[in-house]
């Protein structure tokens, strides 16, 4: 059973969600004009993140959000904070690949207590409690998947080169970590990919310089599914510094390793 909390949350996902799915069916028609949907998709992130802060503050009118689009705007609770991207894979909308979700969490003190990560193309409705387990479509409880080997792991993580120094880091990363491992994936949306590693599609994750809207409702999915999540130190605080490595615990141990060896 969903708490009252949960249940508000995956109420916003789903309006959210749908706010999305209309937009993205004109995301598609765009992508053949000459001024392109970018403009348009900014909007649909806008549209779908008020539709969230509009239900979510209704429900709970004295928490705290922290929002991609909107940043932050106080509460007078002082304990709760939402912390809510409307669309995780912004870029995958842009061109028409329906690999995106509406991600949000609940902070009680300085932990996330809840968190739904919503794919509205596919339906699937992913949703975690702290010691309540993380589900998905609130029938099937995840659990990390089990294998102890890198050499048998699908791994995912981030990859942008833009000359960056981070990104040349990525690239030295990957040099090392894929010749360890069955496969690298990328999806373009860091919450489903956690949400994936949740739930066993997934062996391992990495990636830094994610924004905390990135990693707060995975972060309790993978946990509750089983798996342990830190920081490239091994510590964690992997919501506020950006920095994630994932998967269950032998295969994440290997994984930081791995990231810790390149410099």
């Amino acid at each position: 059973m969903r708490s009252a909390l949960l249940n508000v949350m995956v109420q916003a996902a789903l309006a959210a969600g749908k706010s999305l799915v209309r937009d993205f069916g004109e995301v598609e028609h765009l992508q053949v004009s000459r001024k392109g949907p970018a403009d348009f998709v900014s909007n649909a992130d806008r549209r779908a993140e008020q539709v969230v802060f509009d239900a979510l503050r209704k429900a709970r009118p004295t928490y705290a959000f922290l929002m991609e689009e909107g940043g932050e705007v106080a509460g007078t609770d002082g304990q709760h904070r939402w912390i809510v991207d409307p669309l995780d894979g912004t870029t995958n909308f842009l061109h028409g690949i329906p690999m995106f979700a509406v991600a949000i969490a609940l902070e009680r003190g300085d932990e996330i207590v809840a968190s739904v990560i919503y794919n509205p193309v596919m339906d699937e409705l992913y949703t975690a409690e702290k010691g309540g387990g993380a589900w998905l479509n609130d029938r099937r409880r995840l659990r990390v998947a089990g294998r102890r080997h890198l050499a048998d792991a699908v791994v995912c993580t981030g990859i942008k080169v833009t000359g960056t120094e981070n990104d040349t880091l990525t690239l030295r990363q990957l040099g090392q970590i894929a010749p360890a491992v069955a496969g690298i994936r990328r999806t373009g949306s860091a919450s489903t990919d956690l949400a994936w590693l949740a739930s066993g599609r997934f062996d391992g994750f990495w990636e830094a310089r994610l924004a905390p809207w990135d990693v707060a409702p995975g972060l309790l999915m993978v946990r509750e599914a089983g798996g342990k999540v830190t920081d490239y130190a091994g510590s964690t605080g992997a919501i506020w510094n950006g920095q994630v490595v994932a998967g269950n615990e032998q295969i994440q141990g290997q994984l930081l390793k791995l990231v810790q060896g390149v410099r």
